[in-house]
């Protein structure tokens, strides 16, 4: 894998209610990621980029929603999300809190 490859799979955090429960309890953080990922990738783009070592990946593919605005119908579009498990001892900081 290159590291120009490594560096475009992660979109970036997702945040949400759900995220920061798993993150508090389980020591994982969620990325939305590229559609085309594999796990291999994920995993080393993370100890890439932020220098953690990382237990386990779980991938889930995203159904975008349908959406109305009056008569006209649209979906979103479907995207992927990874929820990446932190070995004992390391962390990711978004925020930069101490």
């Amino acid at each position: 894998m290159s590291t120009e490859r490594l560096m475009t799979v992660l979109l970036g955090p997702h945040m949400s209610e759900k995220s920061t429960r798993v993150g508090e309890k389980h020591n994982q953080i969620v990325f939305r990621v590229r559609p085309d990922a594999t796990k291999a990738e994920i995993r080393s783009a993370v100890e890439l980029m932020f220098e953690v070592e990382v237990d386990q990946v779980t991938v889930i593919n995203q159904r975008g929603k349908q959406k109305r605005h009056g008569r006209t119908s649209g979906k979103r579009s479907n995207w992927k999300k990874a929820y990446v498990c932190l070995s004992e001892g390391h962390n990711i900081d978004f925020l930069g809190a101490e």
